[in-house]
């Protein structure tokens, strides 16, 4: 069983930059895809960024704040959040998608870490 543990949540101002951090317990390199998303209160998930073999995704609402990055080195995916704002307030999950031998697709997804923008 694939473990994700998010890190880096916490509080910041507007403007402000967080930094979130997602530790894998295997090789990366078996992940064809690893992303970010988030859900609000009241609200449903949604994606906001995504790095795998076809490059990189951003939701829209963060393009051009937001940088996904992966280091396979050290197992991580991580997510640069710079310029946030209220709306970025939520609980930011991480996750990873593999494909064994057959074709058959797994995702894998962490315990969530909270990012909450304040002015």
């Amino acid at each position: 069983q694939v473990q994700l543990v998010e890190s880096g949540g916490g509080l910041a101002q507007v403007g402000g930059s967080l930094r979130l951090s997602c530790a894998a317990s295997k090789n990366i390199d078996s992940f064809y895809k690893m992303g970010w998303s988030r859900q609000a209160p009241g609200k449903q998930r949604e994606l906001v960024a995504t790095i795998g073999d076809s490059g990189t995704v951003y939701a829209d609402s963060v393009k051009g704040r937001f940088t996904i990055t992966r280091d396979n080195a050290k197992n991580t995916v991580s997510l640069q959040m710079n310029s946030l704002k209220p709306e970025d307030t939520a609980v930011y999950y991480c996750d990873a998608n593999e494909e064994n031998d057959f074709g058959e697709r797994y995702a894998y997804w962490g315990q969530g870490t909270q990012v909450t923008v304040s002015s």
